[in-house]
Formats: structure tokens, sequence, C-alpha cells
């Protein structure tokens, strides 16, 4: 049940932190709202996650699901460019996370 808690909080930090572009220096309503809401489900989910999970692999699993995410959506709608090294990297990133699982 951890793990499932932590990708889910993994996706809010993804939510989190394109809220946070997108709320341009809080001047925005529902982006900045939407950071706020999602910060705090993001940050107890990963603190619930941690009771079972080691805290280094734990956060490093959050981050990268976080991380991973939120370029893929940059990618997805046009914010970012698309690049085949992006993809290789995000590619590797991706292969280190499920590593890391399957080592825990």
């Amino acid at each position: 049940m951890a793990w499932i808690i932590l990708i889910i909080s993994g996706i809010f930090e993804a939510v989190w932190a394109t809220a946070l572009g997108k709320s341009e220096g809080f001047t925005k309503l529902w982006p900045s709202v939407t950071f706020v809401g999602a910060l705090i489900v993001s940050m107890i989910g990963l603190a619930w996650a941690m009771r079972d999970l080691e805290t280094g692999t734990a956060y490093a699993v959050w981050v990268g699901i976080g991380a991973s995410l939120t370029v893929i959506y940059a990618m997805t709608t046009g914010t970012a460019d698309v690049s085949l090294i992006k993809a290789f990297l995000l590619v590797g990133l991706v292969g280190c996370i499920v590593g890391l699982k399957l080592v825990s």
C-alpha cells in the first residue's frame, strides 16, 4: 500500500509543480489554489509512505515520478521542446525509479 500512496503522491507533485509555474508568482488564483491543494496531498502521501519505506528510496521515487511527469506534461502541451535526448533521459530516469522499487 505504501508504494501505491507514494506513486499517487508523485503524481500530485507533478500537479503542484505545474500549477506553480502557471500561477505566475501566485498572481493567478486557480493555479495558486491548485498548487496549495496538490502540495498538501503530495506531502501527506509522501509522509505516510515514508512510515513503511526507506527515506532515501521514497524521496527519490517521489521526486523522480514528479519530475518525469512534469517534463512529459510540458512536452505534451508544447511548453517544452521535445527531443530524442530528453526522451532517452526520461526513459533512464523511469528505469532508475523502477530499479529502486525492485531492490527495495
